[in-house]
């Protein structure tokens, strides 16, 4: 159908720009995306012009053998939104420098949407709400990844999944098994094999190219039926009049499609913008992901991602600490230890910093621990497929050999850490009475830093489930470990408390009248004094966004404990509503960066 006629890519990018968007530039061996700003779509020229800042010596880069590949996210809706994306690769480029840093990128946009690869395939995306759902079976029946189609082709296709289901995959890995859900209930079932994988986007996803291998001959057929009928569907949505174009019945929905799209609109909350502050949170997470796969699919170790991590934290925490402290709940649905690596990273920082605002060692510190727990996602595999689901004890035992995983991923990659950056990495999970792993360490021979480290990293474990075991409330918590005999520093512990109290900033608290509060902010007894009210448990259904404190906390009754969000269903929406005109630090350009950050530390950061 496509020799018919073409799809212009510039109608369904203009589409796109009726919304607030984001695009992201990538190259394949580069794990940072570049933010770019589209100043100009030529419809006559079928030309784009983006704005480019980059700090670096050489934007060729960024550009293969001359092609600049990008990710363009449209975010539509007011409260509940909705994410639609378009991505293009090696489209021709012209490179204009305007300044030292600054760039102009004029594109070439190709005449149609549709992409003939090797063999004359023809590769279709899944544009303008076109949706279709994919379950890759890596370790089956222990893990499928769910994700959702973004193109196909004969050939394969790419699949989107969240950032952090990527630790499973890599590139040249054998899929047992790729199941295609359409609309309308019918399923398509092959082999596969991993050919590519990358950060898809700002919103904490990843892409992965999949090759369909050991196709029968029906499996062909069946395959080229479901191109076909892309193509048409995909010729419908983007407004071509014609005799063959209709829409494809393969995209409407069948009952069970549209019970699944309801129940899915009906979990989903309205949406609150999240503030700069839990923007760079957020991103800190994402970062932290994509470095991580680079390193199992690259072999390269992105040393500047963990810098800039590090560095956005130390940022965000002298801007408003208690802002960040609030801030961390947000990471609560995030991978235990992305979540556990950045909220023990940023109370590290935070409590040496207190100590001594200016001690030499709060970087290479705060480096270290935000580095610690990437040893567990590199031991995925058939024996410990998941690091979400409870674990036997064979799996337990694997999991403790994580730090030494690290350190010789990191000796593999050509890197070594500082003294105190390894003293961090190696020590952590030591204890004072040698009960600890790997080495059994005793205290005279663990260093001040790791004695306060080992008392945060306790706390936060026991305060967030792990491994199918409740969290325990903050009191319950230092209490456990006060009476641990002498596994911890007991001054640390109340050192910990004065800090930060039974009712930590970032905890959710119940109160008598049957409300939920986030508490954002605390008095001088460590009793919160202001807190963000989201649910009354006398109606369940209606959902609640206000900010009270003093006199007015009169009003939802006495406190009563810190509780689980989990159990009353309080998750973070994953999508990040990111309004161009109002940049979080993480996103914002490396000038407006420097204007707000007096000194700047060294390698910081490279956007």
């Amino acid at each position: 159908m496509a020799e018919h006629y073409s799809l212009p890519p510039g109608n369904v990018i203009r589409s796109l720009l009726q919304h607030p968007y984001m695009l992201s530039v990538y190259a394949k061996d580069m794990p940072c995306a570049l933010e770019a700003d589209i100043a100009e779509l030529n419809h006559e020229t079928n030309r784009i012009t983006l704005d480019v800042e980059y700090a670096g010596t050489d934007i060729n880069v960024y550009l293969a053998d001359g092609g600049l590949s990008f990710d363009l996210e449209a975010l539509k809706g007011v409260d509940v939104i909705e994410r639609e994306t378009y991505s293009l690769s090696n489209i021709p480029v012209q490179v204009m420098k305007k300044d030292s840093m600054h760039y102009r990128l004029e594109c070439q946009l190709p005449e149609s949407v549709f992409v003939m690869e090797n063999r004359d395939e023809i590769r279709i995306p899944f544009i303008l709400g076109m949706q279709a759902h994919a379950g890759i079976e890596v370790y089956p029946p222990m893990l499928t990844i769910p994700g959702r189609l973004r193109n196909l082709s004969v050939g394969g296709c790419m699949v989107e999944i969240d950032l952090f289901e990527s630790i499973a995959l890599n590139v040249g890995q054998i899929i047992p098994g790729v199941t295609l859900a359409f609309p309308d209930g019918e399923r398509f079932y092959a082999q596969g094999c991993v050919r590519h994988i990358r950060p898809f986007g700002n919103n904490g996803y990843a892409a992965v190219g999949i090759q369909f291998i050991n196709l029968s001959s029906s499996q062909l057929e069946a395959l080229s039926r479901y191109v076909h009928e892309a193509e048409r569907e995909a010729a419908y949505r983007t407004g071509m009049r014609g005799t063959m174009i209709s829409q494809s019945p393969l995209f409407l929905c069948g009952q069970r499609e549209q019970k699944s799209r309801q129940r899915e609109q009906q979990e989903r909350e309205p949406r609150a913008r999240q503030s700069p502050m839990e923007q760079g949170v957020m991103a800190v997470a994402h970062r932290l992901q994509v470095a991580l796969m680079y390193i199992k699919t690259h072999d390269l170790l992105p040393i500047r991602i963990f810098y800039d991590c590090v560095d956005t934290l130390l940022y965000l925490l002298k801007q408003d600490r208690k802002a960040l402290l609030y801030a961390l709940s947000y990471l609560r649905d995030e991978p235990d230890w992305v979540r556990h690596a950045v909220q023990v990273a940023a109370k590290l920082a935070d409590m040496l910093i207190l100590r001594d605002p200016h001690d030499p060692h709060v970087r290479e510190a705060t480096l270290g621990a935000i580095m610690h727990t990437l040893g567990k996602p590199l031991l995925v595999s058939a024996a410990l497929p998941s690091l979400k689901a409870c674990m036997d004890p064979a799996q337990k035992m694997i999991l403790r050999t994580h730090v030494g995983a690290l350190l010789n991923r990191l000796r593999e990659l050509g890197w070594t850490p500082g003294l105190t950056c390894r003293d961090v990495i190696e020590n952590a999970n030591e204890r004072l009475d040698g009960m600890g792993y790997p080495a059994g360490k005793q205290g005279s021979q663990l260093s001040s830093l790791v004695r306060l480290l080992s008392v945060i990293k306790a706390i936060n474990k026991l305060t967030n489930a792990r491994n199918g075991v409740s969290p325990l409330t903050p009191l319950t918590a230092c209490r456990y470990i006060y009476q641990a005999d002498s596994a911890y520093d007991r001054a640390i512990i109340v050192e910990y408390l004065q800090v930060y109290g039974f009712y930590p900033i970032g905890s959710l608290a119940k109160y008598a009248g049957g409300f939920l509060a986030w508490i954002m902010d605390v008095d001088g007894k460590g009793k919160p004094s202001v807190v963000h009210v989201v649910k009354n448990l006398r109606c369940p259904e209606s959902n609640i966004s206000s900010v009270m404190s003093g006199s007015d906390l009169a009003q939802i009754g006495a406190l009563e404990d810190v509780v689980d969000p989990a159990d009353y269903g309080l998750n973070v929406v994953k999508l990040q509503a990111v309004i161009r005109s109002e940049k979080p630090f993480f996103t914002r350009t490396a000038s407006e960066n420097r204007q707000s950050v007096a000194s700047p530390s060294p390698g910081f950061p490279g956007y």
